[in-house]
């Protein structure tokens, strides 16, 4: 028998189909974690019934390495770390299209140009809608982009160049946000966050679990996530790196991942839940747990300064799993209306969503 936590939350998201409530998600999360595989399970239900078996992939490119002038205390691309990480210039055109490739080959619909800045200089926007235009162009694969902060201005020259997507993570819940960063503010994060929805593009959004935040905080993070209604949420999970402030922290135990995973699609039973960062780390062989969890979504291949596992061995565990690869840009991709049933959303709208002065 199911806990009676578990029994309300499959209730509400099942029969009633309504968001849960913070003490609902709550009375879940206080389970044992020896009920993990319980919660597992629901999960697992939550994403077949409002998102289906299908599974997107996508691969990145760190197109700008190194040298960011922000304090991320995550992060070894810094400039305020000696973490030996490679630093280089917006590559080349042809560097970038020649990974653009390997992404269609990998299986993958969506291709993400990231670069490590604060935000996006006018030399090099124009280097990245450049960049836009030809993965457009040679190989139809939809294009994210993650540059960091945005103008209005920004963020609708993106949307013009066709982009379909914008990264911006939240990355830590607003109460543990100024021990991460301290160089911009969470609530410029979330004005970026809006802008590029009222823009016209998708949002992704997620952030790092594991960076000290109580289980609580963890709760409270899947609700700022979803105050954002963001089309994607990428689930990092903390993947130490030497030489930042967090290279002494201790890892997630898989349990606790799978947990925050299965509590994420609870809090966003409708967005697509990609597995990324740390995941062959902190999963090791439950990383197709990780996907009966409630994710949805992959990154595959290698990651930003981290390598990953190769496409094939992702391909071969989704076919283990009986779960389907989107096959087309668009395929799978679904929206719940008022009724909450699926349909494929229109191309984006322009919406008004109010934001803090930039």
């Amino acid at each position: 028998m199911p806990s009676q936590a578990l029994a309300v939350a499959e209730h509400a998201l099942l029969v009633e189909r309504r968001p849960l409530t913070r003490a609902e998600v709550m009375a879940v999360a206080n389970e044992p974690l020896e009920l993990v595989p319980d919660l597992v399970g629901l999960a697992h239900r939550v994403r077949l019934q409002y998102c289906g078996d299908t599974v997107e992939l996508e691969s990145l490119i760190n197109a700008k390495s190194g040298a960011c002038p922000e304090d991320c205390a995550f992060c070894s691309q810094s400039v305020k770390f000696d973490t030996g990480v490679d630093v280089y210039a917006f590559l080349d055109l042809g560097e970038v299209l020649e990974a653009a490739h390997a992404t269609k080959a990998a299986g993958a619909t969506q291709f993400c140009i990231v670069v490590a800045v604060r935000g996006p200089s006018e030399r090099l926007l124009d280097k990245v809608i450049a960049a836009v235009n030809a993965v457009h162009e040679q190989t139809g694969l939809e294009v994210a982009c993650s540059l960091g902060l945005l103008t209005d201005e920004q963020a609708r020259r993106l949307a013009d160049a066709g982009v379909r997507r914008y990264n911006h993570n939240l990355e830590a819940p607003r109460s543990r946000f100024p021990e991460v960063c301290t160089t911009h503010s969470y609530d410029d994060r979330v004005d970026t966050a809006k802008r590029a929805i009222a823009a016209g593009m998708e949002l992704c959004c997620g952030g790092i679990l594991g960076m000290g935040e109580t289980l609580e905080e963890r709760v409270e993070f899947a609700f700022e996530l979803a105050e954002l209604d963001p089309c994607e949420v990428p689930i990092n999970l903390l993947d130490p790196r030497p030489g930042t402030p967090l290279a002494d922290y201790t890892m997630l135990s898989p349990r606790e991942a799978l947990q925050a995973i299965a509590l994420f699609r609870l809090v966003l039973p409708s967005a697509w839940l990609r597995l990324a960062g740390g995941r062959e780390r902190v999963l090791g062989e439950l990383q197709g747990m990780g996907l009966l969890a409630g994710a949805n979504a992959l990154i595959v291949g290698n990651y930003l300064t981290t390598g990953g596992r190769s496409p094939e061995e992702d391909h071969a565990l989704l076919e283990a799993l009986g779960m389907p690869v989107a096959d087309g840009p668009g395929e799978g991709r679904f929206v719940i209306d008022a009724t909450g049933a699926h349909a494929l959303p229109a191309k984006p709208q322009r919406t008004s969503i109010p934001v803090t002065a930039n």
